[in-house]
This record gives C-alpha cells, sequence and structure tokens, in this order.
C-alpha cells in the first residue's frame, strides 16, 4: 500500500474513534506487536494485539465508565513515509471519579494490509500514573 492509502486508513480510524463510530482496536492486527515507551506504570512491550487489549487498553478504558469516554480531541498531525504512519494526537476524557485526564501522544505505527502490525506509543508518563494509581477500574 502506498504511504497516502496508509495515512488515510489512520486518519479514518482516528475520526471513526474521535466521533465515537469505531474503536482504535479496530486498526490493530492480532500478531502486533506494541511497545510503551518512558516510564509509565504500564511501558514495556506487549506481544500481541490481545495482550495489549487485556493489559493496557481495557483496564484504561474502564476508568471511564462511569464518566466522558476517552478519545482523540484534537489530531494535530498524520505523517505517512511508506508503511509508516505517525500519529500526534490529544486525548481527553472524564474519569470515574468525575476528574478530567488529558493527555497528548505520539504514536508510530507499522502497517501491513491496512492493519497495524508494529505500534510505539510515547505519552506524558506522570499524567497516565496518576490516572493509573487514582482511579479504580
Amino acid at each position: 500500500m502506498t504511504a497516502d492509502a496508509n495515512r488515510d486508513i489512520v486518519r479514518t480510524a482516528f475520526e471513526g474513534w474521535q466521533a465515537g463510530t469505531t474503536s482504535v482496536a479496530d486498526l490493530f492486527a492480532p500478531d502486533m506487536v506494541w511497545r510503551i515507551e518512558g516510564h509509565s506504570l504500564v511501558c514495556g512491550e506487549y506481544p500481541t494485539a490481545q495482550d495489549f487489549l487485556e493489559q493496557v487498553l481495557a483496564p484504561f478504558g474502564a476508568r471511564f465508565s462511569e464518566g466522558e469516554r476517552f478519545c482523540p480531541v484534537n489530531i494535530r498531525s498524520v505523517l505517512a513515509d511508506g508503511d509508516t504512519v505517525a500519529v500526534i494526537w490529544d486525548g481527553r476524557g472524564i474519569c470515574n471519579d468525575g476528574l478530567p485526564y488529558e493527555n497528548s501522544y505520539a504514536w508510530i505505527l507499522q502497517l501491513r494490509d491496512g492493519k497495524v502490525i508494529d505500534g510505539t506509543a510515547f505519552f506524558d508518563s506522570i499524567s497516565f500514573n496518576d490516572l493509573w494509581q487514582r482511579v479504580t477500574p
């Protein structure tokens, strides 16, 4: 696939997530490897989409189940080079404790056949760790 096609796939997935019509997980290939860089409580490598969903995304989402769902509120940039797409975005949601969680992210995604096979995430670990420790899923 071309860089433009990959960029369009990712942009469409993020716009659907933002609108609440699709899940970002729909973009993940089952054999995807996901890495979270930095020093957050969830940093490390997740060898499959299922591992990433069970250990990070599901407990993360559960921290918003009684509030306003977390989603992208600003997609700053979607850049593509061949099979790699970088997305810079800001996310926000209201947590189960009634307080907002806001963070900015950079995701670098390698695609194959329209699905993410390798992902790396960067974000503010201090804000994330506060959420992870403060709010019960």
